[in-house]
Formats: C-alpha cells, structure tokens, sequence
C-alpha cells in the first residue's frame, strides 16, 4: 500500500505526476492559506506532508501520528519546532541549491532600485510630476559601482551575490559570517570582516541570515546608527531578523539613506505599516524566489526528499539539526 501526503499548496502536473508513482497525495486545490483546523483534520492519515511555511508544532505533529516526515519547498524552516520533530522522530528536510541565483538576483534588483530610486521615480513620473522645471539633483541617486557592499551571512546565496558585486559591478566585498568561507573569499575576492566594522564600512548592507534565537533582531537601533548615513539596507533574510521599529525611524530621521526590504516581521505587510508611507524604501512582496522555473524545480526537489524519506532512504536536504535523527 502506498503512503499518503497531503500537500498544502497547489502544485504543477509535473509534481503531481512524481508523487503518484509513489504515494496516494491529496492537494489543497485553493490559492488561499489552509485553515488551520483544516489542516490538522486532513494530516490524520497522512505519512509525509509537502508544505511551506506551515507551522509545525507539537500540536500539528500529535495530530498526526503516522507523520514520518514534512518536506518545506523552501530554504528556510524556521516553522519547524525541532524540538518537537525530534521527540517525534519525523524527519524534516528544506530546498538549498534550487534558488540561489533566483535571490541572488531579488538582492541586486533590490539594490539597484534603492541606489538609483527606480521604484520611488516610477511613482513620481506616473504621478505626473515630471516637468522641466524640476531640480535635477532632486532626482540624483547613488552609484552601485565601485561601493563597498557588506553581506551579513555568507553562505550559498551570499556567495551568488557577492559573485554579481564583484564581477558585475567591479565592488568591494565585506562579508559577516559564523565561520570565514575561504572558498567564496577565493571565489569572488571577498574579505571577512568583523560584524561592527562590516556596519561601518559598507554603503549597501544584504542581510541573508537565516532566523534563529542567535539572529533574531540582530539589527537594530544600535546597528542602524553604526551604519554610515548613505548606506542602504537590503533585507532578503527573514523579517524578524530586523527590529522594524528601529529600521523605522533609521529611514524616517535619516540614520541611513534608504532600504530594500522582501520580508517583514508580519506578512503580509499590514496596510497601516510606516514603512508603505516612506518614499525611501523599496518593498517587495516575499518574491525571493518567485519565478515559474524556480518553483518547480523547488517543489520537485521537495517532491523527492519526501519521496525518499518516506521509502526509509535518507533525503539530500535533511535540515542540519535534525540530520542525526533521520
């Protein structure tokens, strides 16, 4: 008898068609989020879970005793509760590799809209305020080329855009990381830098860590006013690695020049949030990895790690904290 999924998003004929050739699968057909209650009646059954962003706690993982293992098609998995996947022995696993140009490219087209204020000059020329009569430094906006750029987490998708930097954009490379990564430094020439010395140094900051207790709010007040006053800072990380009141008022008294966000500490972003009002912010809707090819690849990489766990074979992409226990 085949095992069962349940998948909480809809997904290509692709992936459907590489699931059924091993498991009997269930796919909440809507493009709106499952009900919780929803979810934890349907997971009863179930043998494997494909999901992403799904909260995975004690509740969900006792409402669903059969569960061996939740596959995330995504990078992150800050909704695992890991300590509740342990005493439960389900294995979880995530989608590394797939899309670290896709972001890579996300943190450049970031950077370059905040440095040259091509959303905010979107705006104003459809606004009709374009006329001859304008100052045209009120209009300027900073080089990318030749500026220093600073990476906060340097691993896979640092290295894809500190690769752009240095080779597109002939810049200087800062990175901040757990432990120095000689390859990447080799790589794209890039130089590891202490943490308060990357703040002060660079003029375009990319926050690419993941979220732990470690990371949580590891910018705030006290880093925003270590950064230069026309940096701009570009988070493509996870919202709450940001204290967003600080970055607030950092925007909005001038501590630093503008910022470039794709994530926030809730999302989505709700509609009476200062930083909708601010001309000097980019802000995107969590579209990291938001491409056609990169979302199937994503979920058939997901697809399999699902497929092998459940067939008692070890996943690829088991998620470091849980790999002994897989």
């Amino acid at each position: 008898m085949k095992p069962f999924v349940y998948v909480t998003k809809p997904i290509p004929e692709e992936v459907e068609e590489l699931l059924a050739e091993h498991c009997t699968y269930e796919v909440w057909t809507s493009r709106e989020r499952i009900p919780r209650q929803v979810l934890l009646e349907k997971i009863k059954e179930a043998d494997g879970l494909l999901t992403s962003g799904t909260k995975i706690d004690r509740e969900l993982l006792y409402s669903a005793p059969k569960l061996k293992i939740v596959s995330n098609f995504s990078v992150g998995y800050d909704n695992f509760d890991l300590e509740a996947m342990k005493e439960k022995s389900v294995i979880g696993t995530h989608t590394p590799y797939v899309l670290d140009d896709t972001v890579a490219d996300l943190a450049f087209g970031l950077i370059l809209s905040s440095a040259r204020r091509i959303a905010e000059l979107d705006r104003y020329v459809r606004d009709g305020k374009w006329t001859k009569s304008e100052d045209e430094e009120s209009l300027f906006g900073s080089d990318v080329h030749h500026q220093t750029l600073g990476i906060i987490g340097m691993g896979r998708i640092g290295e894809q855009v500190a690769k752009r930097a240095a080779l597109g954009f002939d810049m200087n490379v800062l990175y901040y990381s757990r432990s120095r990564k000689p390859e990447a430094e080799k790589k794209t020439g890039a130089v590891y830098a202490e943490f308060n010395e990357l703040l002060e140094r660079s003029d375009f900051i990319v926050m690419i860590t993941p979220l732990t207790k470690e990371t949580f709010h590891l910018i705030g007040e006290r880093e925003l006013k270590q950064m230069k006053h026309s940096a701009i800072f570009i988070n493509i990380s996870r919202g709450k690695t940001v204290d967003e009141k600080a970055l607030i008022k950092a925007l909005t008294e001038g501590w630093i020049k503008g910022a470039g966000l794709d994530v926030f500490e809730k999302e989505p972003i709700e509609k009476d949030n200062p930083l909708l009002s601010l001309p000097n912010v980019t802000i995107v809707p969590h579209i990291g990895s938001s491409t056609s090819v990169t979302h199937t690849n994503m979920l058939k990489c997901a697809a399999k790690n699902l497929i092998d766990g459940l067939q008692g074979k070890q996943p690829r992409d088991v998620v470091k904290e849980l790999k002994q226990e897989a």
